[in-house]
């Protein structure tokens, strides 16, 4: 019997947030606290350019540890570049298993090289597994 095959597509979040690297990591929270997320998707600069990621524990380790001005730190500064993206059409177990293999708890999702969502293991999990118990 062959196993169901869910998607990345079918499990993760399509709301997605952005921002320029350029931006200082003041401009940046004050957008985290409008839109209430973690994580902002650093935009390219151009189409060879990969994406990057920035998430609330970049900004407490590399700025608030740091003891380094919000106001004077460019989100370019503390981004994770380039980041893994995931291909939408892959089957969960085996995001799942990268993200084991990498130590991922997220990435974002591409199709055609665009940021088209977010996955999670808790996506994979609440939604692809208790989708089929």
């Amino acid at each position: 019997m062959k196993p169901d095959i869910i998607l990345v597509k079918d499990v993760m979040k399509h709301k997605v947030d952005f921002v320029d690297g350029m931006k200082t990591v003041k401009e940046a929270l004050h957008e985290m606290q409008h839109i209430e997320t973690k994580i902002l998707i650093v935009n390219k600069r151009h189409e060879n350019d990969e994406w990057g990621m920035v998430v609330v524990s970049d900004i407490s380790s590399k700025v608030l540890a740091a003891d380094k001005s919000i106001e004077r730190t460019n989100i370019y500064e503390v981004m994770t570049k380039p980041v893994v993206t995931i291909h939408q059409n892959m089957d969960i177990r085996y995001c799942a298993r990268l993200f084991e293999r990498l130590g991922l708890s997220r990435a974002p999702v591409v199709k055609h090289g665009e940021v088209i969502g977010m996955v999670s293991h808790t996506d994979m999990v609440l939604k692809g597994l208790c989708g089929k118990v």
